[in-house]
């Protein structure tokens, strides 16, 4: 079998850069793994999110902005490709602050993210106690809560309808998808692309991306690339549904379209553990009713956790393999936000052969630091 571009990972990262190379016209093979899998991207919390992101990266401040502003016309894309409702709103997201000092160190870091950029024009803002109240007239907050840095850029969709709207779209640009597929090997070819070994197949390709979450890890050394990922779980409740109560998302609350209320998430590092414990919904509930003491009456209906694909500092990983040209990868834990970004830059540039300058900060070598005697 044969196709010009390999996507290994049906996630939310690969399969928006599938999206991309088929609209593009290049015959794509997009190749998911099995149930049971680790999978960020079914745990995904749904918010298209910048403040607050970047901090010493302003290259990932940029990058963030420019997708959440794509995010719009990304949306109705898919939409108009697909018929499927992501359910994607866009009025400005909120960071709630628990007392003064809270508050005073939001603001602290915000202005902080805003030098780093060089930005003269901020698109947040600090708010105070009475004017939240009636961003959330609706809501009886807690009697702890200051204020919040409001985000103009940020908003939320549905991710399990994204990631399923995406598959929908490569398949009618005609791209293939084939589940229970596992790479087992990735060679490069002496008169450029590479080979793929899928189970007892043989496949060639003019390129191949690497967007396997936590699994890229071991594909990326077949290429000669060393990731330092490892994964994060995170874990989130979700409540019964009511009337709608959030006219827009905060940073650990949000309403989705069918009404309930998703409350997140954690940081723990679990290893490869994605179990739920009874001790991080203790936490995340005392926390949301410290923000919103009504959430208190509602019903729990689910808990589950997820893992994130971590880097040392958070940011994603963008490479190209210099002992295969032909191989890609592209990791990072922020897949929905990053949608739009994956779909056309990332896209293009695999397609072009070469990763552009303003992805150069994303390299896995900023890690490579000789340590200290």
């Amino acid at each position: 079998m044969s196709a010009d571009v390999v996507v290994i990972g049906a996630g939310t990262v690969g399969a928006a850069l599938a999206y991309g190379l088929a609209i593009r016209g290049a015959r794509v093979l997009l190749l998911d793994g099995g149930d049971r899998d680790f999978r960020a991207a079914t745990a995904n919390f749904g918010l298209i999110w910048s403040q607050g992101k970047g901090m010493d990266m302003p290259a990932y401040q940029q990058l963030t902005r420019d997708s959440a502003d794509q995010w719009p016309s990304f949306c109705a894309e898919i939409e108009g490709a697909t018929g499927l409702d992501l359910q994607y709103e866009r009025r400005g997201g909120l960071t709630l602050c628990l007392g003064e000092a809270e508050f005073e160190a939001r603001r602290t870091k915000m202005l902080r993210l805003q030098s780093q950029s060089g930005r003269q024009q901020a698109d947040w803002e600090m708010v105070e106690r009475g004017r939240l109240e009636r961003l959330l007239p609706k809501l009886n907050l807690g009697p702890e809560v200051t204020g919040a840095s409001y985000g103009q850029r940020d908003g939320h969709a549905n991710p399990l309808r994204l990631l399923t709207a995406l598959h929908l779209a490569v398949v009618q640009k005609g791209g293939k998808i084939r589940s229970r597929s596992w790479v087992r090997s990735i060679r490069g070819e002496a008169g450029g692309g590479v080979t793929l070994q899928c189970g007892d197949e043989r496949i060639a390709a003019g390129r191949v991306v690497i967007a396997a979450g936590l699994g890229s890890k071991a594909l990326a050394a077949e290429v000669g690339l060393d990731l330092p990922i490892r994964p994060q779980r995170g874990q989130v409740l979700v409540t019964e549904r009511v009337e709608s109560l959030l006219p827009l998302p905060l940073h650990a609350i949000r309403q989705t379209g069918e009404g309930t209320i998703m409350i997140g998430a954690t940081h723990e590092e679990a290893g490869l553990d994605s179990s739920t414990t009874t001790r991080a919904a203790a936490g995340l509930s005392a926390r949301a009713i410290r923000w919103i003491p009504a959430l208190s009456a509602l019903t729990l209906v689910r808990q589950w956790a997820g893992l994130r694909i971590m880097t040392p500092d958070s940011y994603p990983i963008y490479a190209q393999s210099q002992s295969c040209p032909g191989a890609f990868v592209a990791t990072c834990h922020s897949g929905v936000t990053l949608a739009p970004t994956h779909a056309h830059l990332l896209a293009e540039s695999v397609l072009a052969g070469r990763l552009p300058a303003s992805l150069d900060a994303f390299h896995q070598r900023r890690f490579d630091v000789p340590q200290a005697a």
